[in-house]
């Protein structure tokens, strides 16, 4: 099967919380309650097969992916493109395709949340391995713990 990029539900979520906490926008939180829901189903699902996760996904998760995106079109056309909510908006927008590519796959997670958690400590170790006291050792280190 043809690679499929599925982008993650959890950056789609942080760009609206973050108008939220600034400007308190009410369409930010009902963006996010809609989310909210979304990742509820996924709670309810996580540790069951993929075949499972599928079938809920399809009944349950589908139709509140896609009242989101007609929630988010309608918004998009009354909120200017320039303003920092709009500005989130057609950031998810872009992502669409991708926000939706764990509706047709159980293997999928909702999110890169997990992954992004296992490989922070490799990371923070590369960035501190950079000032380990020797320039050549900390950039050697650095190009090991990047592979």
């Amino acid at each position: 099967a043809p690679i499929r990029v599925a982008h993650c539900w959890a950056h789609a979520r942080r760009k609206l919380k973050e108008v939220f906490d600034r400007d308190g926008s009410e369409i930010a939180a009902e963006g996010l309650h809609r989310i909210a829901e979304i990742y509820a189903i996924e709670k309810d699902i996580r540790g069951t097969s993929p075949g499972q996760r599928l079938s809920a996904r399809q009944a349950r998760t589908a139709p509140l992916v896609t009242a989101f995106g007609e929630w988010l079109q309608a918004q998009r056309r009354k909120i200017s493109a320039k303003s920092r909510l709009g500005e989130k908006l057609t950031y998810i927008h872009n992502q669409w395709e991708g926000l939706q590519t764990f509706l047709n796959d159980g293997r999928v997670e909702i999110d890169s949340n997990r992954i992004e958690n296992l490989v922070r400590p490799i990371t923070l170790n590369r960035k501190n391995a950079l000032f380990a006291g020797h320039d050549e050792g900390g950039a050697a280190w650095g190009r090991i713990a990047s592979l």
